[in-house]
């Protein structure tokens, strides 16, 4: 098991703004093996974000999933187009499995994760 890296403070994790997010399109990034460019429904907005999960998850399969989003991160440009958020997900020690952190159930978009 691997040990936690850092200690934060209660403060600064209460400045991430965690939301349920549904994605609603989902395809191959132009430019980048690797990547995956999905639209993703915050509820009050749509949002693009770029996640290096090509290699685990078929674009088809991923419509309507619902997914955890970092949706006060910085805008960041990733070859060549914008993320507009982080998508949260665990993956085993050797990156053999990636899997989103999912609602238990259904949820509306945009609920707050706390």
């Amino acid at each position: 098991m691997e040990a936690a890296t850092g200690i934060v403070q209660y403060e600064d994790f209460a400045k991430l703004d965690l939301r349920v997010g549904t994605i609603v399109e989902a395809g191959p990034h132009p430019n980048a093996d690797k990547l995956l460019v999905l639209q993703v429904d915050l509820g009050t907005e749509k949002r693009q974000i770029i996640a290096g999960i090509r290699a685990y998850y078929e674009p088809a399969a991923l419509l309507g999933r619902q997914i955890i989003v970092v949706a006060n991160l910085a805008p960041r440009a990733m070859r060549g187009l914008d993320s507009q958020g982080m998508l949260l997900a665990a993956s085993s020690a050797d990156r053999t499995a990636v899997i989103f952190l999912t609602p238990e159930r259904p949820i509306a978009a945009g609920s707050k994760v706390s």
